[in-house]
């Protein structure tokens, strides 16, 4: 295949992913009843119609003038639109149904924007490459913005009632053996994280690029990710109240809102239901339960164990016993495929620990990709040389606070794109919602 052919085969992909993700999005919203759109179901996130607005106005935003030279058609939605997913300065947003379009008019806007951006690329895709010199790195944040917000919405349209939302497809009836965890002990090695900028077409955010090579100890890690099961045990026996359990902040917070059990559990007299995306069901004991970063680091130290940092997550999921070689994913070098775990969109609740055994990483751990995100020890910030991308500065440096926590890994909401070693998800360490899970360690 000849260079120009190569080069248009690639850029003809990712005018494909972008369609594909799009297709994502559409399929959370019409989750959504149309009576509930202007619903807010986390009261520190817009409501969701913004986000019916927001996935488009981002691309348009990104690519139309700056990559195509198209004028704006409708500059008031592309400015209302525009603002990220955060409410200003921490506080809750006040805005009611009543400021925010009609439907028709959020929806007519989308078709356009859509209609002018597929034509300027279809344009550009008939010629060599034209217009910015980073279209194709443009287009892939455009897609894995997308796909992000795919499983945002999905854990923010979680907590939306359920007679608010069009059934989906049930619970599968996950019968598989059961896999008991156990401590695994891996062997002192390095670990590479980060992504070498020598690494032609392949995509990383900002701060992602750049190779960190770090030298980690030998350690023990959970073989699975703590369960709802286990997490119970920490309730019954007084987790949630034993201050010597909690840092400050976490204590605050937990006085403050009033934690008690994590927030995809609800008491039922002497049972424990738990909220699936479509229905409520008895507490699964086998899957892995979804807790905040302060509630996992309570229940790690009521063992006498931490959380693992970024270094050691890597040398657990992509280290080998030789130590020769990384893997690219737990598994190996093979792409993502739903036999290796529970991601891309497969279902859009988590199944029991260990379901995937052809998932499991050298070392013999489950998991490390899919189920549920990881929390880690590990404070957000930038590996040496960070450069912050010029068209979209905020993405990760707005977030270098020493307020927000790594995860690894990857949800069943997880596109399998950003399955690849070197992504770096991040939250801030009392958020309740996400489909975030956790192993304990030991030095």
């Amino acid at each position: 295949m000849g260079a120009v052919a190569a080069a248009t085969r690639i850029r003809n992909d990712i005018h494909t992913r972008l369609l594909e993700a799009r297709t994502r999005t559409d399929e959370v919203f019409r989750v959504v009843r149309d009576e509930a759109l202007y619903n807010r179901p986390i009261r520190e996130r817009h409501r969701i119609i913004f986000y019916v607005g927001h996935v488009e106005a981002f691309d348009w935003n990104l690519l139309a003038e700056r990559a195509f030279g198209l004028k704006p058609f409708q500059r008031e939605f592309d400015q209302l639109f525009s603002f990220g997913i955060d409410p200003v300065d921490g506080g809750l947003p006040s805005d009611t149904p009543a400021d925010w379009p009609e439907r028709q008019d959020v929806d007519r806007y989308v078709r356009r924007l859509r209609d002018e951006l597929d034509r300027a690329i279809e344009r550009a895709l008939a010629a060599p490459w034209e217009g910015h010199p980073q279209l194709s790195t443009m287009l892939a944040v455009a897609i894995e913005h997308r796909l992000m917000h795919a499983e945002t919405l999905a854990y923010m349209l979680h907590r939306l009632p359920f007679d608010h939302k069009v059934p989906g497809p049930p619970t599968p009836d996950w019968q598989r053996a059961r896999v008991k965890s156990r401590l695994m002990e891996i062997p002192k090695g390095y670990a590479t994280l980060g992504l070498g900028r020598e690494q032609g077409d392949e995509f990383g955010w900002d701060n992602e690029l750049g190779t960190h090579r770090a030298w980690v100890d030998g350690f023990a890690i959970d073989s699975c990710n703590v369960t709802n099961g286990d997490f119970l045990r920490f309730i019954q026996a007084g987790g949630y109240q034993h201050r010597s359990l909690w840092n400050d902040e976490a204590w605050a917070w937990k006085e403050r809102e009033g934690i008690e059990h994590p927030a995809f559990w609800r008491p039922a007299g002497n049972l424990w239901m738990y909220r699936g995306m479509f229905g409520e069901m008895r507490l699964p004991s086998e899957w892995p339960v979804y807790v905040s970063q302060a509630e996992a680091s309570a229940y790690a130290k009521w063992l006498g164990r931490k959380l693992p940092s970024e270094e050691q997550y890597h040398r657990a999921a992509f280290g080998t016993p030789g130590g020769q070689r990384e893997r690219a994913y737990p598994w190996g070098d093979e792409t993502p495929s739903e036999r290796c775990g529970n991601f891309d969109f497969q279902y859009w609740d988590p199944g029991p620990v260990g379901a995937h055994p052809e998932g499991a990483s050298a070392f013999g751990i489950h998991d490390l990709a899919g189920n549920g995100w990881e929390w880690t020890r590990t404070v957000f910030a930038p590996f040496e040389d960070f450069t912050p991308m010029p068209f979209y500065q905020g993405y990760s440096a707005n977030f270098f606070d020493g307020k927000h926590f790594v995860m690894k890994g990857g949800s069943p909401r997880t596109a399998a794109s950003m399955l690849r070693r070197s992504f770096r998800n991040w939250f801030q360490p009392h958020y309740p919602y996400v489909y975030a899970t956790f192993r304990c360690v030991e030095d």
